[in-house]
């Protein structure tokens, strides 16, 4: 047997475990999606790192804006108000 024909045996065999899994439930579109699921290409890859990347410094330059006005911003107005 050359490598084709054993990858298809295995294909075949693995289709019909995954046959009937998804017939019921909320599991149908799960199995679906796995079905459908392929490896992104590199330059999918690299698309989805730097989108990922980007959120990730933008959420933590957000959240360090909130704590810099939290910390400082009501010192500031009790002086700016003469409450101090």
């Amino acid at each position: 047997m050359d490598i084709i024909e054993i990858a298809r045996e295995r294909q075949k065999w693995l289709d019909t475990k995954l046959k009937n899994l998804g017939k019921g439930g909320g599991k149908k579109g799960y199995i679906r999606v796995l079905k459908m699921a392929r490896r992104p290409d590199g330059d999918e890859y690299s698309k989805t790192v730097l989108i990922t990347s980007l959120g990730m410094v933008f959420i933590g330059f957000l959240g360090f804006a909130i704590y810099l006005l939290w910390t400082y911003l009501p010192g500031a107005l009790m002086r700016f108000l003469g409450l101090d």
